[in-house]
């Protein structure tokens, strides 16, 4: 009597370096959905945030009055905390006088390091994981072909060792080594999808973050001096020839 064929006779059937291959998918598999349901997660979270604070700082009438806000509310977001940023280092220029800002390149030159440095931290933050999904939907492919390869190879040999090469006995081992090949297209075309998706969403959220870095950059510099009211609508959105905000939209 034929014995059956399928995945559980594929395991019984397998050897350890085809276990090692399996183990290495499946944790490639764990571990890039894991990242890719958590990503998800926050940045759906962080975008809520974004959005609600962004509201809410465009209804202050000062940077003082947002200070007052920070300090009863602590920043929950990524653009709250760029704002707490630039208000401390707009409020530590003019404590610290003109001399040391000089050595410094001056009050725009500090300011704009100082929003840069908080840019730069968030797409750091944000391309936490990237790495191994990366790797995942690059390398699972591979490593599900040599899973395969070694499995035809392993089947063969015990073909040959039976003396019993007729097809139905080739068909049945051979199809089974395909599995591993299966396998590694199951874990990297999501990841894949998956990678695409957040550079695209990161690329966006980091130009919305330039572009309110640029309005921050103005009230902090000329607002008081000109008297620009942070009731009215964003600069950026006003100010149409700003090629960062263009990006954001």
């Amino acid at each position: 009597m034929e014995h059956g064929l399928g995945f559980s006779h594929f395991l019984d059937q397998i050897d350890g370096v085809g276990m090692s291959v399996l183990v290495l998918l499946v944790s490639l598999s764990i571990a890039s959905w894991y990242l890719i349901i958590t990503k998800i997660v926050g940045n759906f979270m962080a975008k809520r945030r974004a959005e609600a604070f962004l509201t809410h700082f465009w209804s202050f009438d000062s940077l003082q009055a947002v200070n007052v806000e920070f300090k009863n509310a602590p920043p929950d977001n990524v653009f709250a905390e760029l704002a707490k940023l630039g208000i401390e280092a707009a409020a530590d220029s003019k404590i610290h006088g003109t001399y040391k800002l000089a050595a410094a390149g001056g009050t725009s030159d500090f300011l704009t390091r100082t929003l840069r440095n908080g840019i730069d931290q968030e797409a750091t933050r944000i391309e936490n994981g990237l790495t191994l999904i990366a790797t995942a939907g690059s390398a699972a492919p591979y490593i599900g072909l040599f899973g395969t390869v070694w499995g035809i190879y392993h089947a063969l040999i015990q073909i040959g060792l039976s003396g019993q090469g007729t097809l139905d006995k080739v068909a049945g081992p051979v199809g089974e080594a395909l599995i591993m090949t299966a396998l590694g297209l199951a874990v990297a075309i999501p990841a894949v999808l998956a990678y695409n998706a957040f550079v695209r969403r990161n690329r966006i959220w980091l130009a919305r973050l330039e572009a309110f870095a640029h309005d921050l950059f103005i009230l902090l510099t000329v607002g008081d001096n000109q008297d620009v009211s942070m009731a009215s609508q964003p600069l950026t959105e006003r100010n149409n020839e700003n090629p960062i905000a263009q990006r954001g939209q």
